[in-house]
């Protein structure tokens, strides 16, 4: 009799499974996502037993972005996975790896539950929308109050001019700059310079026209960046080596960070971290002073496969995590990340973190202004040409602006085209 009744129960849960589908999905390798994860495919689980959520981190390798193209190589890619990024989008997308998610047709619902419209725009690539975005990180200034006030400044630079007047008054020879302008030698640090100014002093034009294959930032706005970048070298306010923690250290008054800062700042140094301006990144003197300024968004998303063959389980999964704000919340409280709602300076669940911390506070108002970058498959290319024939020339005084901003466009038109 045991033995028939264990028969029983084995084939009753072997129907429940055969009747389960199993969504695999993947997440970004970081502890404190990895905490918030856990906990809501948990809570998943409990609300929805019939769809089963296979959840692990992005396996290890020399990148995530490596680890998902073995995956998709050997057959074993996800349904489902978050820390996409724009330029590893585009090629998902050329190689017909990705759903456009506005096929689902509750999806702009979803979007607007989140105040998503502007937001979502700078993911559109080639009229469809195929990352839905996750965290939207502004790049913003970080000023020491201190040393502005020791030089006679009540408010952080917001200009130009602005910031040479303050380098002017606080640089020393070697040993003191106003700001750090050039965050470093590597593709990527052109997200945190040039691009982030690009976007600020233009009011958000794209500093790519990736459709047409051309390099749009040689222009008046270009120009305006390229000069400032010059000029701060020239007059030695800033230098291409500043030496390990700048900012805390005080050999600079300013420089460009993102929210990620925030937690290391707090513990590592205290008394700096609460004496911290935050602002938007310097514009040009010409720029209108009742208008908003555009940032760049280190930012990323999460995508569907198309070789899924559960997009509508995959579809509902996505929309329960997000149409819910409390994950959101839960979200910043773990991970310190802003998430990419157009709300979330001004939504009341948010209204007591923001009081905690108004450094956040800061970063939570410029989301709706904050630009990822250009979808494009060449982005590593692209960034590599603006470092060689752009930002180092200028670093080193061997082209002027103007001849410097061209060669630039030049080139990378060449690789677009």
């Amino acid at each position: 009799m045991k033995r028939l009744v264990l028969v029983i129960a084995v084939l009753t849960v072997s129907l429940l499974l055969l009747g389960q589908v199993e969504l695999v999905f993947w997440t970004a390798p970081n502890p404190l996502q990895e905490e918030f994860w856990k906990e809501t495919v948990d809570q998943w689980h409990q609300e929805n037993p019939d769809i089963r959520i296979k959840w692990s981190t992005i396996p290890a390798a020399a990148s995530s972005e490596e680890a998902i193209l073995i995956a998709i190589a050997s057959n074993q890619a996800p349904d489902i996975c978050t820390n996409i990024m724009s330029g590893f989008a585009a090629q998902l997308i050329g190689a017909g790896q990705l759903v456009p998610l506005e096929t689902f047709p509750d999806f702009w619902d979803l979007v607007d539950t989140r105040e998503m419209r502007e937001i979502i725009e700078g993911w559109k690539f080639d009229g469809s929308y195929y990352v839905f975005p996750i965290y939207s990180n502004p790049m913003m200034m970080w000023w020491r109050k201190d040393l502005l006030e020791s030089v006679g400044f009540d408010r952080a630079p917001r200009t130009y001019s602005e910031v040479y007047e303050f380098s002017k008054a606080y640089s020393h020879g070697l040993e003191r700059f106003g700001m750090q302008v050039i965050m470093g030698r590597n593709w990527w640090d052109r997200w945190f310079d040039f691009i982030t100014y690009y976007y600020a002093a233009s009011g958000g034009k794209p500093y790519l026209d990736v459709e047409r294959g051309r390099a749009t930032f040689d222009d008046e706005y270009g120009l305006e960046v390229a000069k400032f970048i010059d000029t701060m070298f020239r007059e030695k306010w800033t230098a291409a080596d500043l030496g390990a923690n700048p900012f805390y250290m005080g050999v600079i008054g300013g420089t460009i960070m993102g929210p990620w800062e925030i937690n290391w700042a707090k513990t590592q140094f205290p008394d700096i971290y609460n004496n911290i301006i935050v602002a938007p990144p310097p514009v040009p003197d010409s720029y209108p002073e009742d208008a908003p300024i555009n940032t760049f968004a280190d930012t990323k998303g999460l995508v569907m496969f198309a070789h899924s063959p559960h997009k509508e389980e995959a579809w509902e999964f996505i929309k329960w995590v997000y149409s819910n704000i409390e994950n959101d919340k839960r979200w910043v409280e773990i991970t310190n990340m802003p998430p990419a709602r157009g709300d979330l300076g001004t939504h009341a669940i948010f209204s007591s973190f923001m009081a905690e911390d108004p450094v956040f506070a800061e970063y939570a108002k410029y989301i709706p202004y904050a630009i990822p970058p250009a979808l494009t498959e060449q982005y590593v290319d692209v960034q590599d040409m603006m470092t060689q024939y752009l930002v180092e020339p200028l670093m080193y005084g061997r082209a002027t602006p103007e001849n410097a901003l061209s060669n630039a466009a030049t080139r990378i038109r060449r690789i677009l085209w």
